[in-house]
């Protein structure tokens, strides 16, 4: 039917076989920015928002929605993650970057884990300072790196 390995010959979704994979060493790396505006960032920054510490509650949400991608994302395999983290910085006075970076040894790659931990991390933001400011934009999603497995390594720019 098509060269997409979630269907079979019918055309009927499936979970890949990964079974006769090699186990390999996997690492995926997925940013975004949210842009916002300038005292929303320095409200952020500063750990002064009313509802509590907006960089540490969402770094927890990333990591813990990584660990519980295979029950988000249909298809996707439950995985023993090595590793799992969310950093934060800002770029010019009204940008935030959010870097997810997971790593596992197996069969399959954790690209979905990483950019599952992303979306939940920039989500929490969201959340956390919605009172404060509306118009915070998520954008620019994307997977940034990825090494481990046959398809080998890939890398973007920001």
């Amino acid at each position: 039917m098509s060269d997409l390995s979630h269907f079979d010959e019918a055309g009927r979704a499936h979970m890949v076989d990964v079974g006769g994979k090699q186990i390999t060493d996997r690492r995926a790396v997925a940013g975004c920015r949210m842009r916002m505006a300038p005292a929303t960032l320095q409200v952020i920054l500063a750990g002064t928002a009313k509802k509590g510490d907006v960089l540490g509650v969402a770094r927890i949400a990333g990591i813990m929605a990584a660990k519980r991608t295979a029950e988000l994302i249909p298809l996707c395999h439950p995985l023993p993650l090595s590793h799992a983290g969310i950093d934060f910085s800002a770029e010019g006075d009204d940008t935030l970057l959010i870097t997810a970076e997971v790593t596992t040894a197996g069969r399959t790659g954790v690209e979905m884990e990483a950019l599952t931990a992303l979306s939940v991390a920039a989500l929490t933001v969201y959340d956390m300072v919605k009172a404060i400011d509306r118009g915070l934009v998520i954008g620019d999603m994307k997977l940034l790196e990825k090494s481990g497995g046959k398809s080998g390594h890939f890398r973007q720019d920001r």
